[in-house]
């Protein structure tokens, strides 16, 4: 693991500084009171204190996700992100280390295709993909040179030294608001996306998908509201023509996936006009630490 990395990881369970274990050929991280946490020969590190709550993003979901990425269909997330850490990445840290390497945290990473965009818009920094998807991991820890992936639920403390991270990526994912704030520089930015009210909307009742809740940007603000103040928040909007395969794909990789009938499903994306004329709009908060 980049040394980078590792000086800003800790222990998830006493919260020591974590090293490289170099007794015998176990490939693994160990803190001063030996608690071990192994390296998959995938190349992410386990760093859950205990058993996972779930397991989250199936292989299928993930392998769904990781096509639909590499088309392109959601660059316009990579470049909002990418403008965003860039902007950030200009001022001054209060942390003087950072300067040299900021790090770069995508909580809730999946495959890691926006931690690999934005670093490479930071040529300084370093990043760090933490995700309960292994499917995922596999993926994140090869998203970018410059980044490692860590197995981890974002929902408990982060494996992160206090005022560690320039910037925290948050992408369709839950938000550990008190969590994002320790581990953040006080002059590092947190970096929310979320769908906005006309997501996808052409698909929503054709293909019975999930709604986005209409009070969804009140929620996050409110979630985050005690700990961040808000900086900017903007919706960038694109239309996509998809194929039907390419639909099926969409409705695959989201939390949707849980909830649809395959065979319902399959009947509803034959119906579909070719291509499918559909809606992306996400919008993009920025926000400091109070």
């Amino acid at each position: 693991m980049d040394p980078r990395i590792l000086d800003r990881l800790r222990c998830p369970v006493c919260g020591e500084p974590l090293a490289e274990a170099t007794a015998g050929t176990t490939n693994a991280l160990r803190c001063p009171r030996r608690h071990s946490f192994d390296i998959a020969r995938q190349g992410y590190v386990n760093l859950l204190a205990g058993r996972a709550p779930h397991a989250g993003d199936s292989a299928e979901m993930v392998a769904a996700r990781a096509d639909f990425l590499t088309a392109g269909h959601y660059d316009l997330i990579s470049a909002a992100l990418s403008d965003a850490a860039t902007e950030a990445a200009g001022r001054p840290r209060a942390t003087p280390d950072l300067e040299a390497y900021p790090l770069v945290v995508d909580a809730g990473a999946g495959t890691g295709r926006y931690l690999g965009a934005v670093l490479a818009a930071l040529p300084d920094a370093v990043g760090l993909a933490l995700d309960v998807s292994k499917p995922a991991l596999r993926r994140a820890a090869r998203a970018h040179p410059r980044a490692a992936a860590a197995l981890a639920d974002t929902w408990q403390r982060l494996p992160l030294a206090d005022a560690s991270t320039a910037v925290v990526l948050n992408v369709f994912a839950p938000r550990n608001g008190p969590e994002f704030h320790r581990v953040l520089d006080p002059a590092g930015v947190l970096l929310v996306v979320t769908p906005d009210t006309d997501h996808l909307a052409e698909l929503v009742d054709v293909l019975d998908l999930l709604r986005v809740d209409p009070d969804k940007a009140d929620r996050v603000a409110a979630s985050l509201g005690g700990h961040f103040t808000p900086v900017s928040s903007a919706v960038h909007r694109t239309e996509l023509a998809l194929t039907r395969p390419e639909a099926a794909t969409l409705v695959g990789m989201g939390p949707s996936a849980w909830h649809t009938d395959p065979a319902a499903l399959a009947t509803r994306l034959a119906a579909l006009p070719e291509p499918a004329r559909v809606t992306v709009a996400v919008r993009l908060d920025v926000l400091r630490p109070r």
